[in-house]
């Protein structure tokens, strides 16, 4: 029990952690943007965006350093599902989401082809490091389209969001001088790698205690643990009428995480996929991917409906899970 207790609590530290020092970095290259004037529309594609990733790229690589692969691999493809049925699934039952155009035009199309092209390519059990690097360099050229739409194509009320998520984490210009602004970069990094730490160290040792795999643990404990703070930031948003941004977010974040974290590990060290993997939970993951069209086409809102089916999908989703993982 001891030995339970401080796995939980490292589990529970990594989390804050992680998202203490992801807000830390993500407000200092904020701040550090705006002072270089970078336009805002560009920070919040790209600064902004990746940001909310931060945690699972931590866990990621720390779990591949560890040759704990599992956990990493788990985290990503966990935190996709979490973040599709369970972020937007609590976000619309607060408030129904307005859908823009540029998510059903761009964002969910590259979210789906990155997600079918993970599950093609690990068919063969393994994603190794030319396979990463390509992951790596389509997320510069959808980032860099990104930001080119962002300068000529955006609407007003897409600018706009874009703009007030800047102003949301940017810290005033001139209120700090450029070596504290560096500082708090430095203290996000050094929050990120410490918390990463604990998060893996406290998720082996629960899977020790309760005797399940790692994968298991990945896709659960870990993914909801590194998804809980995008909860609350899409919660927050739609409070405030921002709905179409908790939107982009979660699905820039689900690409982020197939093309920026897996394509980041495999660099590290190439990834070994187990079949369960590619058989249930890669499947999963493109599932409700899928599903999300028909609920973004169908109307101009994401409805509270929409949420609680969603939320359902993904209650199914961990019972056949835990039927897998007592079976095996």
């Amino acid at each position: 029990m001891p030995n339970a207790m401080i796995a939980v609590a490292l589990v529970l530290g990594g989390v804050a952690l992680l998202a203490l020092g992801a807000e830390a970095l993500v407000r200092g290259a904020t701040t550090l943007a705006r002072r270089l004037r970078i336009a805002p529309a560009v920070v919040g594609l790209t600064v902004v965006a990746l940001g909310t990733s931060l945690p699972e790229l931590t866990v990621g690589i720390t779990a591949a350093l560890a040759g704990r692969v599992g956990i990493g691999l788990g985290n990503v493809v966990g935190v996709n599902i979490f973040n599709v049925c369970v972020v937007l699934g609590v976000a619309a039952l607060v408030r129904p989401i307005p859908i823009r155009g540029m998510v059903v035009r761009l964002e969910w199309p590259v979210m789906f082809v990155s997600s079918f092209a993970c599950l093609l390519l690990v068919r063969d059990g393994r994603l190794d490091r030319i396979e990463g690097t390509y992951f790596i360099a389509a997320l510069v050229v959808f980032t860099a389209y990104a930001v080119r739409i962002a300068r000529n194509d955006l609407t007003a009320a897409e600018e706009h969001d874009l703009e007030t998520a800047v102003a949301d984490r940017a810290i005033l210009p001139g209120a700090l001088a450029l070596l504290p602004v560096l500082a708090l970069c430095g203290a996000g990094i050094a929050l990120l790698v410490g918390g990463g730490q604990a998060m893996v160290r406290g998720a082996v040792a629960i899977a020790q205690e309760a005797g399940l795999s790692e994968r298991v643990i990945g896709l659960t404990i870990v993914s909801m643990g590194t998804g809980t703070p995008e909860v609350a930031a899409s919660i927050a948003a739609v409070r405030r009428g921002q709905g179409e941004l908790a939107l982009g977010n979660v699905i820039g974040s689900n690409i982020v995480n197939v093309l920026g974290i897996l394509g980041s590990v495999a660099v590290v060290r190439p990834i070994v996929v187990p079949a369960s993997v590619v058989d249930v939970d890669l499947r999963w993951m493109l599932g409700v991917t899928l599903l999300l069209l028909p609920l973004l086409r169908r109307r101009a809102m994401l409805s509270r409906g929409d949420g609680a089916l969603l939320l359902a999908v993904y209650v199914v989703y961990l019972g056949a899970l835990a039927r897998g993982a007592i079976a095996a």
